[in-house]
């Protein structure tokens, strides 16, 4: 990748070495749930498939940041300051505003936000949903059904989230990396999927966004 330099003087590589190394220490005492696998693994493995799928600099630092303002001690000012306002408008946009609601109340937000979000978030959003849903898919195998155990809801929850996430980030357009997440959530929940106009989702009329 070309060294490019932006307005605060800083190349893409050192924008998104900058943000690893940021996220690295703010999730320093975090493991991801269930597990004694470093939290930083995580939003680790959602740059990557960002990078992996061709998205802009900006955007693959913001899905390395995604978590820090909603589950570390940053602060809208540091992450500002350091990353400038379209990182910083990305990963507002992938934080739930409200701790204090719900599961459920907290994810049909998301979900009803999601349809009129930019595709930077929608791209995050889904590269996030992409990598714990493997997760998932990689812990049945292991464990069975025990996995759901680790989260605040359990499988139908869970099935009714990733289902309409789909509909959500596809909603204004569709783009390639919301093909692997429908791919990663038919094989986690299967059969149930098969519903009238499930499959038709994949191949919506709707502009399809291909210039990341």
């Amino acid at each position: 990748m070309a060294d490019v330099e932006d307005k605060h003087g800083l190349s893409c590589n050192s924008l998104i070495e900058k943000a690893i190394e940021f996220a690295a220490y703010a999730h320093r005492n975090q493991t991801r749930k269930g597990t004694e696998i470093p939290y930083i693994s995580h939003p680790y493995a959602v740059g990557m498939i960002l990078l992996k799928a061709g998205c802009k600099e900006e955007v693959v630092a913001a899905g390395i940041l995604h978590d820090t303002l909603e589950d570390t001690e940053t602060t809208d000012e540091q992450l500002l300051e350091l990353f400038g306002s379209v990182v910083f408008e990305i990963v507002m946009g992938c934080s739930e505003p409200d701790k204090g609601a719900t599961w459920e109340e907290r994810k049909q937000h998301t979900l009803e936000a999601l349809k009129t979000s930019n595709l930077a978030i929608r791209q995050v959003t889904c590269a996030d949903k992409l990598h714990n849903i493997r997760s998932i898919r990689r812990d049945l195998g292991q464990y069975g059904e025990e996995t759901w155990k680790r989260f605040k809801r359990g499988r139908e929850s869970q099935q009714w989230y990733y289902t309409g996430l789909i509909e959500s980030l596809g909603y204004a357009s569709r783009f390639p990396l919301l093909d692997e997440l429908q791919d990663e959530i038919e094989q986690v929940f299967g059969a149930p999927l098969a519903q009238p106009g499930w499959s038709k989702l994949r191949y919506s009329q709707k502009f399809i966004d291909l210039v990341f």
